[in-house]
């Protein structure tokens, strides 16, 4: 049998939202993980273990310090977990039943369409921000601090650690903030449609670009939320993870008609 191309699909519209509707996407993200919270731990389990092992793999080190450019860009990496659980939003949202092996199906036949695409762009600058992390704590403390830095952990708090930290976090918050403009629709939009990466890029930048203030507070949120919910050892994660997953969904419900 010849092979079915699937045809592209129309671009959505997008409305103007605002900051009043946060709260509600963030109640609806509650109710779709308390709906089918054991999808929503598995996911989020996943990347709890894995903030785990790399906390033992660098404290068997002597490199705990090594944390804080992981923990500073999580952010980027945050979208991964989103995937399997938009499907859940959707599913819930058209009155599907959720069947385990029904999703993962759903998840693993994202191979064969443009997530990957969208993958390795969240893997390439997540890893080109780890890159440039090194080299500001190299610039400004110098190559002699990695090896002082796990028995004197108050050096990166004062002089040029603090402006360190400063320049540091500045960097990463621009990297999250070119990641969040590309994913925040482009990545449902990937899940939803059949369309490619360029598009679904810069429909979302499109999209962001029309609701800067609303799209700044949720970015604003959506990264608050992950670095407190790394306290303790990543735990917070379990919860806080699947809950802006599915709220994730329903903002971008928000967003397009």
């Amino acid at each position: 049998m010849p092979q079915v191309i699937p045809q592209p699909s129309e671009l959505p519209q997008f409305r103007d939202i605002s900051v009043s509707e946060i709260p509600q996407v963030l109640r609806a993200g509650l109710r779709d993980f308390m709906r089918a919270p054991a999808f929503g731990l598995a996911f989020s389990g996943f990347y709890v273990l894995g903030g785990i092992i790399l906390w033992m793999v660098f404290a068997a080190e002597g490199q705990e310090w090594w944390l804080i450019p992981f923990a500073l860009g999580f952010p980027l990496l945050a979208p991964f977990a989103a995937i399997g659980l938009y499907e859940i939003s959707r599913r819930i949202e058209a009155g599907e039943p959720l069947i385990w092996g029904e999703v993962i199906s759903c998840c693993i036949s994202q191979k064969d369409r443009q997530i990957p695409s969208m993958a390795m762009l969240i893997l390439m600058m997540f890893m080109f921000w780890v890159f440039v992390a090194h080299t500001t704590f190299a610039l400004f403390m110098g190559l002699s601090a990695f090896t002082n830095v796990s028995s004197s952990p108050e050096i990166l708090f004062s002089g040029q650690g603090l402006v360190m930290l400063a320049v540091g976090s500045t960097i990463g918050a621009g990297f999250a903030l070119v990641l969040f403009s590309f994913t925040v629709v482009g990545l449902p939009l990937l899940m939803e449609r059949e369309i490619d990466i360029i598009t679904a890029i810069l429909t979302s930048m499109r999209a962001v670009a029309a609701n800067p203030v609303s799209m700044g507070v949720w970015g604003i949120v959506i990264a608050g939320s992950l670095f407190i919910g790394m306290i303790p050892m990543f735990l917070g994660l379990l919860i806080v993870l699947p809950v802006l997953g599915h709220a994730s969904w329903h903002m971008y419900r928000h967003l397009t008609t």
